[in-house]
């Protein structure tokens, strides 16, 4: 008969042969067959060597579930290598999920009381693996009276397995006091390791200082010897054990702030060993109730693993030093400059580690150097880290910036530089902020124009710039600035400019719309008013239908409602920040709220569309166009659960009973309305045509709306009325509702 062991070496030997994964599967499959013939015809002989072969089979990931009660009859068996396979079966294949495991309950019992030590051994192993609830409460006793044995291979096993037992029944800690509380003053360390991971009083803290402070001191122990140090696992388990008495409790703390600072000087640091101890020392000290002395050791601890060539110990010190960076501050600000340096790092993980404890480190004493360092960081880094390193810089220089132009500068700088990696968020943000710096709009108007000049394919920036020269152009082109030397620049070259930005294949719609609003702007503050007509003509038939929809409204300013013109396009006023439970909003303080521009409180920020500002100017100058230009006033059909549909109404030349109502849906809830569509339905009288919606989403937040028009005929002139319904999906969950308007304004169907 071939041996157990042999055949086992052939089976693996044979499925290493397989060249592919389905002739492996094929081979399994196979051998799976022979062995479930074997099980169902009983066959003692050959149990062992096939229980092996499954559990080597299950390793690789294939199923062997059905070999779990033939573990529990090789379990039952006399023999020793039998039980030795069926506790690893049992290990491997059951857990409390499984109800078939209470059936060992028995087995275990009695092989706890077995007369070898070896048997004894594999039942307390097997234990402490997978015993639930149940059993280990039927099997305490036995597990606690070889806790108290004199057998040193037994002890070691039995707190072993009373770690798990405390764990699933903690009820049952009392039991163990006696019998391990002993173990603290054994001489083998592994048992103590043991009590270490299982156990957790306070009043033991004086006694594990003790065994602490004789494991540094002690001399050289070939037993427990690692790289120079006295058994670094039993330390740091007593060090992770301290960490748990001491938190939040005063006493223990200061019982164990003398060794906490022996070990932190006396361990050796020119191997990981020692390394391992050090960085768990430090995090003892974090965590419990430390003197502040102790705290500063702690932290230039962190401080010379930045300086070490292992690279996962730079990582693990810049973690460390990210925690602890809110409550030592000053501390952690000691080794600013080699965290800077950290940003040189070839390493991804430390490189944006370095970037995030950089920006913590920020404050108005050391906003200009460490600006400088991130600025210059933000230009040579991956473009995976320039969106969070810009906005990084962004809410720095909000809450630190020295000074107005400085804070401007900062911003600008950034836009030149990752300008098509800035969050959306950044265009609103950096117009609010130059139109409450009063006295620096010609200056800030007259960079940015050269910034136009120099680069167009940072959209951001070319934004900005386009909604400031339409702002400020004037004083552009007076020569005004005071803080550098004015450029001399005339109103085409300006305009040139602006419609260089509407032709180019670089601008987005957005940016196009940006510019348009700009030239519109510039009729009011420039003569070259016939020029605008022009461009604002041509695009009035443009196939963006958002440029094409301001082109129209602007034109009829120029045609209908010219003496109304410097009054709508006058430069917006000061915007104030008003603080609210979520987003910021800005708000006019001439009384007049703005549509809200969201910006963040906290990183990350929340994004919001770039085109947020324009749209803010666009529905501000909509409100009196459409009331104006047409004489029908707006009107809300809809406004529930977040969902809001404004109807505007313009008539249809040349003829009058046709109704043009547009639609705007817009949300205010923080997700997106996705598979948005809206149906309308009009009486038998009135034709109705309903033409397709600029997008099905609906934008969280109000970022932006989808518009719809709907063209109704009405040749008798009676009372509009309308059905609408509404079908959407907002957080996972379809969204269905019906409502009537009854309430149109008499000028839309008069």
């Amino acid at each position: 008969m071939v041996p157990d062991e042999q055949q086992l070496r052939e089976l693996i030997r044979t499925i290493r042969t397989a060249r592919t994964q389905a002739e492996e599967r094929e081979m399994i499959q196979k051998e799976c067959a022979a062995i479930r013939s074997s099980f169902r015809e009983e066959d003692n002989t050959y149990r062992c060597r096939n229980v092996a072969k499954l559990l080597y089979m299950h390793m690789l990931g294939y199923p062997a579930h059905f070999g779990q009660l033939e573990c529990l009859k090789l379990i039952a068996s006399q023999k020793f290598t039998d039980k030795r396979i069926g506790y690893l079966g049992a290990m491997l294949l059951l857990d409390e999920r499984q109800d078939v495991h209470l059936l060992m309950t028995n087995c275990i019992k009695n092989d706890l009381n077995h007369s070898t030590q070896y048997v004894q051994g594999l039942a307390l192993c097997t234990l402490g693996c997978m015993g639930s609830s149940e059993m280990c409460r039927d099997l305490a006793g036995e597990v606690e009276k070889l806790l108290k044995t004199s057998n040193s291979y037994l002890r070691k096993k039995a707190a072993l397995c009373a770690v798990h037992v405390i764990r699933k029944v903690p009820e049952l800690m009392e039991m163990f006091l006696p019998a391990t509380k002993n173990l603290l003053s054994e001489k083998n360390h592994g048992k103590c390791t043991c009590f270490i991971r299982g156990n957790c009083w306070r009043s033991l803290v004086p006694q594990l200082v003790r065994i602490l402070k004789n494991l540094i001191m002690s001399g050289y122990s070939p037993e427990h010897d690692v790289s120079g140090i006295s058994d670094p696992f039993l330390q740091v388990r007593i060090l992770r054990l301290l960490r748990i008495l001491g938190k939040s409790d005063d006493d223990s703390s200061e019982a164990m702030n003398d060794i906490l600072a022996q070990v932190a000087t006396n361990t050796e640091t020119s191997k990981n060993v020692g390394n391992a101890i050090l960085y768990e020392t430090v995090l003892t000290i974090m965590d419990i109730k430390s003197e502040s002395g102790l705290r500063v050791l702690a932290i230039n601890i962190l401080g010379r693993f930045l300086l070490n060539n292992d690279k996962n110990i730079r990582y693990v010190a810049l973690t460390s030093l990210l925690k602890t960076v809110q409550t030592d501050h000053n501390a952690v600000q000691r080794h600013r400059s080699t965290i800077v340096d950290c940003l040189k790092d070839l390493d991804v993980s430390i490189k944006r580690r370095a970037m995030e404890l950089s920006f913590a480190l920020v404050n108005g004493n050391n906003i200009r150097g460490m600006m400088k360092e991130l600025l210059y960081f933000l230009d040579s880094c991956d473009p995976e880290f320039k969106a969070d390193c810009a906005s990084g810089v962004f809410l720095a220089a909000e809450k630190y910036a020295p000074s107005k132009r400085w804070h401007i500068d900062t911003i600008m700088r950034v836009l030149t530089t990752a300008g098509s990696y800035v969050r959306d968020d950044s265009v609103p943000n950096l117009i609010q902020l130059i139109t409450n710096s009063v006295e620096m709009h010609a200056y800030t108007v007259q960079r940015l124009y050269k910034a136009l000049l120099d680069d167009i394919s940072q959209q951001p920036l070319v934004q900005v710039a386009s909604w400031c020269i339409g702002e400020y152009g004037d004083l552009l082109v007076s020569g005004q600035c005071e803080e550098e030397e004015p450029i001399q620049v005339t109103e085409d070259e300006v305009l040139d400019v602006l419609e260089g930005l509407l032709v180019s294949n670089l601008s987005t719609p957005v940016t196009r719309g940006y510019s348009l609003t700009a030239i519109m702007k510039l009729s009011t503050r420039f003569s070259s008013v016939n020029r605008i007509k022009k461009v604002v003509s041509i695009y009035g038939s443009s196939i963006d239908v958002e440029l094409q929809q301001r082109a129209v409204e602007y034109n009829a300013l120029f045609k209908k409602y010219d003496h109304m013109r410097p009054a709508l396009l006058e430069r917006m006023p000061i915007m104030e920040k008003t603080a609210t439970n979520g987003p910021t909003e800005i708000v006019q303080t001439n009384g007049e709220t703005e549509p809200s521009v969201v910006e963040p409180k906290h990183p990350p920020p929340v994004t919001q569309p770039a085109n947020q500002m324009m749209h803010t100017m666009k529905c501000h100058i909509s409100k009196y166009l459409w009331s104006f230009c047409t004489g029908i006033p707006p009107m809300i059909a809809y406004n529930k659960n977040g969902l809001k549909i404004d109807f505007t109404f313009e008539r249809a030349n040349p003829n009058p009973n046709i109704a043009v109502i547009t639609i705007h849906a817009s949300n205010t809830t923080e997700a997106d309305m996705t598979d948005f569509v809206f149906q309308a339905a009009v009486p038998k009288t009135f034709q109705l045509q309903l033409l397709s919606p600029s997008s099905n989403v609906v934008p969280a937040l109000n970022q932006g709306t989808v518009t719809q028009v709907i063209r109704v005929l009405n040749p008798q002139k009676q009372q509009l009325r309308m059905r609408i319904k509404l079908t959407y999906t907002h957080k996972g969950s379809p969204v269905q509702d019906l409502a009537e308007v009854n309430n149109f304004p008499p000028q839309s169907w008069q």
